[in-house]
């Protein structure tokens, strides 16, 4: 099980994703979490290193839990993704690992990882996800 923290951050019907350098899909942004940091800490640091913006941990709000394959490893390897909407402040630039930032639709869910797919079918049923 890989157990990760990530930033749903959805605006004007598209939602924020990022691709790693030499990465052939897109995730959600965020990370794991390093021994002792709560979720908020961990989604504060990996947004900040990843995206160069700072959440407000006042505005953190959960939304929601994810499992699915995990893409890129040997099959039975599950990720879990557990997801928080949240304010920030800055200007939104690739960092360190990021190689592009991308807003996408729900026609993009085909370049997601598995999980993220999970997430953009939910998001669409209820509204917030568009599809051009």
């Amino acid at each position: 099980m890989i157990d990760k923290v990530a930033w749903l951050r959805v605006e004007d019907g598209k939602i924020l994703s990022t691709r790693s350098r030499g990465k052939d899909v897109f995730y959600l942004p965020g990370g794991k979490r390093e021994p002792g940091e709560s979720d908020v800490e961990t989604l504060v640091r990996e947004i900040a290193e990843e995206l160069t913006v700072t959440i407000a941990p006042e505005s953190v709000v959960a939304a929601g839990v994810y499992e699915a394959q995990a893409h890129g490893h040997a099959t039975g390897v599950v990720v879990r993704m557990t997801c928080y909407a949240a304010d920030y402040e800055g200007t939104l630039a690739p960092s360190h690992e990021i190689e592009e930032v991308a807003w996408l639709t729900y026609a993009d869910r085909d370049r997601v990882s598995p999980v993220d797919q999970l997430i953009f079918d939910d998001l669409h049923r209820s509204g917030r996800l568009r599809q051009p």
